[in-house]
């Protein structure tokens, strides 16, 4: 027989029980996480045979999307890292237009310019975003394997056709400065190149042998030692100014020399005796003006000079000095200004 006061007992008790059972659960246990799978592993979404994936995170999106490229990059890590003066040189020569004689693919130069300092990779892609319930914000880059072993295979055809374009010139206009300008240019793409083959064989694909800018960069010291470099010196004194202009052509590889060189370095050497009031030793000042030039076209390809003043009791000995001084500054720098010079070349045709 039901009994009135045992339900009633029981009724009153629930609200205690509930009550009871409430306040043990944490208040965050309520909270239901809805992060993503590929947070904790982003091969949980993309299949690791056909992507490479990594993910990053930040403050903002775009900060959670750079960090997610830059630790896909790292994944590579110094394979395929180009050196920093290579890559500058190797964009600055892309976006004016230098290599477009050369080029046999537009599109796939301008991959080239973006992916030259391999800081970012052609074909990588932001595949999701996620923003947890702390504001912190997540990516994963996934790159794939396929697709962006096409893309580079076809950018590293496109710098092996521009290399050959650039090495093939004719015997008579090989030792030139814009022969030299052609091979060390060539280095630069080599060296490009074999960053994409080092990416390529990361992933897991195939590419050919590839040759190394410093097979290109011989060829261009080979090119030099056979460019005569006529030296005219005006107004010297016992060949000392010649001297220090030959040895720094010479420490480059350049031969000085030659009545019909195409490349001559005209130097001309002023020195006048000054007075300086209130001052009882003998001054002379000297002016040196060195300006190579090319006879082909006309034009003088690097101007150089400088001034100096030394004194002495004598006139002679002032001379002497200023002279010394002179030879001084052409030993410590002229080779580093003409190799500076030489260093930024571009081809010009």
């Amino acid at each position: 027989m039901f009994n009135a006061k045992l339900a009633v007992l029981c009724l009153l008790s629930l609200p205690l029980v509930f009550s009871v059972c409430a306040s043990s659960v944490p208040a965050t246990a309520v909270v239901v996480s809805n992060e993503p799978d590929w947070v904790r592993d982003p091969y949980a979404k993309y299949d690791r045979q056909a992507n490479m994936a990594a993910v990053g995170m930040g403050s903002s999106r775009d900060l959670a999307e750079k960090s997610a490229l830059g630790n896909l990059v790292a994944i590579f890590g110094q394979s395929i890292q180009v050196d920093e003066k290579v890559s500058s040189s190797y964009q600055e020569a892309i976006r004016s237009g230098i290599t477009a004689s050369w080029s046999e693919n537009i599109v796939v130069d301008t991959n080239i310019a973006t992916s030259a300092g391999m800081d970012n990779l052609i074909g990588a892609e932001i595949g999701e975003t996620w923003r947890d319930n702390r504001g912190e914000y997540y990516a994963v880059a996934v790159l794939n394997k396929p697709k962006a072993e096409q893309l580079y295979s076809e950018m590293i055809k496109s710098n092996q056709a521009m290399i050959g374009n650039l090495v093939d010139i004719p015997a008579t206009e090989k030792n030139t400065f814009d022969g030299f300008a052609r091979y060390q240019f060539a280095a630069t793409i080599a060296d490009v190149t074999i960053g994409y083959g080092n990416m390529i064989s990361v992933i897991g694909g195939t590419v050919q042998d590839l040759k190394r800018g410093d097979d290109y960069r011989l060829e261009a010291v080979n090119i030099t030692r056979a460019i005569p470099v006529s030296l005219r010196v005006q107004n010297d004194r016992s060949g000392r100014i010649q001297g220090a202009f030959a040895k720094a052509l010479s420490d480059l590889g350049f031969r000085s020399g030659g009545s019909n060189s195409r490349y001559i370095l005209d130097v001309n050497v002023v020195t006048t005796p000054v007075t300086i009031a209130g001052n009882p030793n003998n001054w002379t000042r000297i002016e040196v003006s060195a300006n190579l030039s090319d006879t082909v076209s006309g034009t003088v390809l690097l101007p150089f000079d400088f001034n100096a003043r030394e004194g002495h009791t004598t006139q002679a000995e002032a001379d002497n000095r200023v002279y010394v001084v002179a030879e001084r500054r052409i030993n410590q720098e002229y080779a580093n200004f003409l190799s500076g010079y030489l260093s930024q070349l571009m081809p010009t045709k």
